[in-house]
């Protein structure tokens, strides 16, 4: 019998992954994992357990009244949870918090396999794991710090289903993470807590516009990994801008997937003025408007707030609306989670 792969993601950004079987409705799986999504009747007629499927394929059947879920809505992607049987490995919005549906994080063990600093900006920290953790591209784990009582968060650099899981860490004078990863040694366990956040790859049916803004980066390496071994032939641009010269990281990787991926090309940008990089300044001013394809793009953006915050105003004084635009803020002691 076939199972398929649903990631129930919450509005907390707690993702839960469960199997769904062949025929068998998504709100019977999740119970039957010990999730209870919401709901009421359980028929198709009180809409109560209504969400918003973001990929992937199913069948709504038509035994449901147009009260719980109209046609305009199933065309949106709401679906009933009472109703909709996967016919593939879906992902699926659940509007409530997962404390609500009795469920909330995961968390797993791992070990260090290597540490490897780049100039004075950022560390790859990867983690051998016995079991491979689910995910979705562009999600985030925290990182218990040994001996502190506190977690990092950083988003995986490395696909899903890998048994070694990667993350691009930004390196700060004095971090608790950074200093701790200066006598990390080979064979340490670390706790995680995760997959987490609403910043993830959606079905991709458009081009696509990622803006990284140094270790922001790490997301979209991750689902390059994910497109490349889709093969997708979807047009991908990515603009990668940073501070100084030596905070561009793993240029090389960026390069690799130029020659994977037939359609995705990538700029490096420098805002400092003494840099002597050919493109300087905000990722803003190197957007040619070929990229943004009169709006019919789906853009991603992963940058400190900044950034953040001036690629918003770039887009609203130019008029600019993406067909979807999905967004996540960083500071150097936390991820904040954002997607609109």
């Amino acid at each position: 019998m076939s199972c398929y792969r649903i990631a129930l993601n919450f509005e907390d950004g707690v993702t839960r992954f469960i199997e769904c079987k062949d025929g068998e409705k998504v709100l019977d799986a999740a119970f039957r994992n010990k999730i209870n999504l919401p709901m009421d009747c359980s028929d198709g007629v009180c809409g109560t357990c209504k969400c918003r499927a973001e990929s992937g394929s199913y069948d709504l059947g038509d035994d449901f009244i147009d009260d719980a879920l109209t046609s305009d809505e199933a065309e949106s992607g709401l679906v009933l949870t009472c109703q909709m049987k996967p016919t593939s490995d879906c992902v699926v919005a659940v509007p409530t918090t997962s404390a609500a549906c009795k469920t909330g994080q995961q968390s797993f063990s791992a070990t260090v396999a290597r540490v490897s600093p780049h100039n004075d900006a950022a560390i790859v920290l990867e983690l051998d794991i016995d079991t491979a953790p689910a995910f979705l591209p562009g999600q985030y784990a925290n990182i218990d710090v040994p001996g502190s009582g506190q977690n990092r968060s950083y988003s995986f650099s490395t696909a899903p289903g890998e048994a070694r899981i990667g993350f691009l860490i930004k390196k700060i004078h004095g971090g608790l993470m950074s200093n701790w990863l200066e006598r990390a040694e080979v064979g340490t366990t670390l706790q995680l807590t995760g997959p987490l956040g609403s910043f993830y790859l959606r079905e991709v049916q458009r081009p696509l516009l990622f803006l990284a803004g140094g270790t922001g980066l790490a997301p979209f390496l991750s689902m390059l990994e994910v497109l490349a071994r889709e093969n997708s032939q979807q047009n991908i641009h990515l603009i990668y801008g940073v501070t100084r010269d030596l905070d561009l990281v793993l240029v090389d990787e960026i390069e690799a997937y130029a020659k994977r991926l037939a359609n995705f090309t990538f700029v490096t940008v420098v805002a400092e003025e003494a840099s002597s990089h050919p493109r300087k300044g905000w990722v803003t001013q190197h957007m040619p408007a070929d990229v943004l394809n009169d709006g019919d793009v789906d853009v991603y953006l992963c940058g400190p707030p900044p950034m953040v915050d001036a690629v918003r105003r770039h887009f609203d004084e130019n008029h600019v609306t993406p067909n979807s635009f999905h967004y996540e803020k960083f500071t150097p002691n936390a991820i904040a989670k954002v997607a609109a």
